[in-house]
Formats: C-alpha cells, structure tokens, sequence
C-alpha cells in the first residue's frame, strides 16, 4: 500500500478531493492517504496556513495530492503554494494543456508549461515605499546606475540564478524525451532584462546543446503569447521563468476550456505536490456542483509518476470521454449535474 499525502484545501477543496478518492478507489489502487487541512482553513485551527505537520507528512510520503487554497490578494498570509515550493524544493511547475473533445475554442492544443518554481518575483523580496531598505537601494542606484528610484516607490527583486535555470532547462528537456516530446521552446525578455533573462537564455542554451535529439527554439515572452493564441500547435514544451510561467499557462488553458479541466504538479528532487491550477470557488463551497475534473487529471499525473500507468491512463481516458458525451457535466462545463453524478459518469466509463 502506497501512502500519498491529501491536503484537502479551502472552498470547494473537500468536495473535489471526495471525487479523486472514489476514482481512485474504483482503480483498485491501494493508497493509505494521511489527510491534512493547509490555508484560511488551517489558519483557524491551528494558527498557520501551512502547519509543520503537513511539510513533515510530505517529506516522509514524497507525494502529495492537493486541492486548491485561499491566496488573500494584497494583504494576509503568504502564499501557501508558494511556502510548499520553497520549503520541499519543488524547482519545477509542470502544467500539461491539452484540448478535451467537446469543450474549449481550440482542439489542437496538446503542450506542456515547464515553470521554474522557486525564484524570479515569486521570490518574495520586496521592500515597502518610504522603508529604510527601500531609501538605501535608491542611494545605492543612483551611486551606482545614475538613477533614483521615484518617490513613494515600493521595490521588489527578480533574482535568477545559474544552479536554477540550470535545473529547470535540464528538466524541461528530461520531461520532453520521456514523454516522447520532440521540441523545447525557451521563452523569456533578454532582449529587454539583458541579465536576468539573459542568464536564463544561456543555460537553456546549454542544455539544448546537450540534447541534440531534440528541437529547440527560443522565442521572446511577448511574441510568445501572441503565437500561442493563433497556433498553439506549433509549441510543445516550454519552459520559462516563474512568472512568465505563471501567465503562459493560464493563458494556454483559456484555449482548451480554462482552469477547470488543467492539470498541474511542482516537482522536486526528492517531493511532487500534484494539484489543480484553479482557485477554491468560495462561492459555490458546499452547493455540490464543483467540477473535479482539474484534479483528476492532476490526479492522473500523480499515479503516472507512482508507476501505476495503467491506472493513469484509464482514469485520464474516464474523464476526457465522460465530458466529450456531455451528459454528465457539472455548470461549468455547460451542464447540470453534481459533482457527485458526474463523478458516477466517470465511475461508470472506467468499467
């Protein structure tokens, strides 16, 4: 028996993770699973909406299955996601967008966001405007550059490193030949941000030096997106910096039917932490109409990467054939039934 990690989250996190146990169960996939509460939920319980003991429970099973969390907006806790990914090491996003029959504005999508994880903005150094920090940084530049920083400035750092971009460009192309990908696309600003992006520009440099079988391009952020929107067949895997990574792969799931049917994992050395992409729907927490489908398929990357293909691929084969029939599907999908009847639909394709 496999223990995983389940961190149920906030919103409709609960109902969603209800879902992915019953399908997983109907596999026939013997996991012990050691439930954990993490955000506004875990605040009031207990203080912290990240506890130590859901850290310690990931370290120790190595996999986690989570549902999505609250992110308070300019004010609150940190961000819990990305507690997890600095905290476990989890260097890389990988967000796997592809076009499901019947829904979506496009259905010759099938590509891959690899994402480095730990620094660029996301790093989280920022410096308050009027701050003693921030006066000393505007001394610094103008002594240094002939510039000073605006009054009322706040000021936040994009640091990148060699040993990440490294990291994430290896990845990008280990991820694309075991998933029989044939093109890795580099996307950043180097033309404008010389050094940050410039250093990551070279390591993906590097590594595509290295892995010769594979095709490999890079192509500006900006222009980027705009070919993503008109032929998004042309791209395969893309790996990128944090947030370029963040907004590429939201973007990428507006054209296959939104953050609702995407998939997403964060990757590390040691841990994977698996989980939908979407937000948790405080609004409709309880009515018993949340779509599971995003974690699902998170889901199914999940039991790939425990070895149990067959169980992936026949529950990635439920969930894709049960919204091409659309009998089954919950309001966001156009439909009406619960979360719980279109989990049954899901149930009844894998028999």
């Amino acid at each position: 028996m496999r223990e995983i990690t389940l961190i149920t989250g906030d919103g409709i996190g609960p109902e969603i993770c209800d879902a992915a146990r019953r399908c997983i169960e109907h596999l026939g996939v013997s996991v012990d699973w050691d439930i954990h509460s993490a955000g506004s939920n875990a605040l009031k319980d207990f203080g912290d909406p990240l506890p130590p003991k859901v850290i310690d429970s990931i370290k120790r099973t190595k996999v986690a299955l989570k549902a999505p969390v609250t992110t308070p907006i300019g004010k609150g806790f940190r961000s819990v996601n990305v507690r997890l990914r600095q905290t476990l090491g989890l260097f890389a996003c990988v967000r796997p967008v592809c076009s499901i029959k019947g829904i979506g504005e496009r259905q010759d999508v099938s590509l891959v966001v690899v994402r480095e994880n730990t620094q660029c903005l996301y790093s989280g150094i920022e410096f308050e405007s009027g701050s003693k920090k921030t006066n000393m940084l505007s001394e610094l530049l103008e002594a240094t550059h002939g510039v000073r920083l605006p009054a009322e400035c706040a000021v936040t750092l994009r640091p990148i490193s060699v040993e990440a971009s490294d990291k994430i460009c290896d990845f990008a192309f280990e991820w694309a030949r075991r998933k029989s990908r044939k093109k890795v696309s580099c996307l950043t600003k180097s033309n404008i941000m010389k050094e940050t992006d410039g250093l990551f520009l070279k390591s993906f440099q590097r590594s595509a030096k290295n892995n010769p079988w594979a095709e490999s391009e890079h192509v500006l952020i900006d222009a980027a997106c705009m070919r993503l929107c008109m032929r998004p067949a042309q791209f395969d895997v893309m790996v990128m910096p944090n947030l370029y990574g963040d907004i590429v792969s939201d973007l990428a799931a507006g054209l296959v039917g939104g953050l609702g049917v995407v998939p997403g994992a964060n990757m590390g050395s040691e841990c994977a932490v698996f989980e939908p992409v979407h937000g948790s729907a405080p609004d409709i927490a309880g009515a018993g109409i949340a779509n599971p489908t995003a974690l699902l398929l998170s889901a199914v990357m999940m039991l790939d990467h425990i070895k149990e293909q067959k169980a992936a691929k026949k529950l990635e084969y439920a969930v894709k054939s049960t919204i091409s029939k659309k009998t089954s599907l919950t309001p966001d999908l156009g439909g009406s039934a619960t979360t719980d009847l279109f989990t049954d639909a899901i149930l009844d394709a894998m028999d």
